[in-house]
């Protein structure tokens, strides 16, 4: 296993990420539980989760993911283990938070709360990694660094991300950081997959020149990449089969995944795995990490079995031939996500 450091900071984390979304909803806690101790007997120590999960986001078990997450860490040694989560950004945009009846945002009153429920769902008086959901523009960028602030001088948070944030948003925050002499943003968690090389346009050269880290979630274009979606499948129990079902802003966030190009990109990346003696979800996975500006891949599972293709990009590199044919599909197909 690989390890690479979190933007500027002290802490040093496998080059795989344990994202737990599903944890809570469509894992169960035994499942969950089997899943988190294979991931840690691979040598996986960073754990990444959040406030508003399991998905699809419901007030009914909102914070659940957290507290299974915090169990499972009574079951090791909390300094083997870096824990990251994250507090909801405002809910009157493109999601509504199932956190404090949807009335969330990135000031110091909600970071506050927010955090101490985070600490005490997962059992420990530190989270390593807090990070900010999804951005919230409408706030002075000023207060939300201030209360991040607050938190590491408080000691309980070590470092902090954001999520979901543009490249204005990034500098943006790093500028405002950097003229309050407060804590700065190490990394940022955004989509970024084969089937979503968005990153690439700005923001991976605003990580680079700023020495902020990716953390990408959904290497997988929300489990599209493994093909189990090929030929306009709906199989059941998986996330974007139970989206479609519920309507209307759920559908729509289905297709950004779940469409023409989508599925065709997937078609000619399987072929691609296939020839090179892979696992489609194994292709994906590394090509991932293979990013001078990724420090770590989220990856995510609903059944223990699915880590096998996953934990198989350990250490894996791919070659030049391999890249170079992912690279021509990406441009005859440009950003297969809607």
């Amino acid at each position: 296993m690989g390890h690479k450091r979190l933007g500027k900071s002290a802490i040093v984390v496998s080059d795989i990420c344990m994202g737990t979304m599903t944890f809570g909803s469509s894992a169960d806690e035994a499942t969950s539980f089997r899943i988190l101790d294979r991931a840690f007997d691979a040598g996986i120590n960073f754990y990444d989760t959040a406030e508003n999960y399991p998905v699809p986001p419901d007030p009914k078990w909102a914070g659940r993911t957290e507290e299974i997450l915090g169990r499972w860490m009574k079951t090791k040694s909390r300094d083997a283990l870096i824990i990251a989560t994250k507090v909801s950004g405002p809910s009157h945009g493109w999601i509504k938070s199932a956190q404090r009846s949807a009335m969330t945002a990135l000031d110091r009153h909600n970071i506050v709360n927010a955090v101490e429920a985070s600490l005490k769902r997962l059992g420990t008086d530190y989270i390593d990694l807090y990070q900010t959901h999804w951005p919230d523009h409408g706030v002075a960028y000023d207060e939300t660094m201030l209360a991040l602030d607050e938190l590491i001088q408080a000691g309980k948070v070590r470092i902090i991300g954001c999520s979901n944030e543009t490249t204005w948003g990034l500098t943006k925050s790093v500028a405002v950081a950097e003229r309050l002499g407060t804590a700065r943003y190490q990394t940022i968690q955004n989509n970024f997959s084969l089937n979503n090389r968005r990153f690439e346009d700005e923001l991976a050269q605003a990580c680079r020149q700023e020495g902020v880290s990716l953390i990408p979630y959904s290497p997988l274009g929300g489990g599209v990449l493994s093909g189990k979606y090929q030929g306009g499948a709906t199989p059941e129990g998986a996330r974007f089969s139970s989206y479609i079902n519920l309507g209307g802003r759920h559908t729509v966030m289905a297709r950004r995944f779940v469409n023409e190009k989508s599925l065709a990109a997937t078609e000619r990346y399987m072929a691609i795995a296939a020839e090179a003696g892979m696992a489609p979800v194994t292709l994906a996975t590394a090509w991932s990490k293979q990013h001078d500006f990724v420090a770590s891949t989220i990856v995510g599972a609903t059944r223990e079995d699915q880590m096998d293709d996953i934990l198989a990009a350990t250490d894996l590199t791919l070659g030049q031939d391999v890249l170079d044919a992912i690279n021509k599909v990406s441009k005859e197909i440009l950003y297969p996500m809607g």
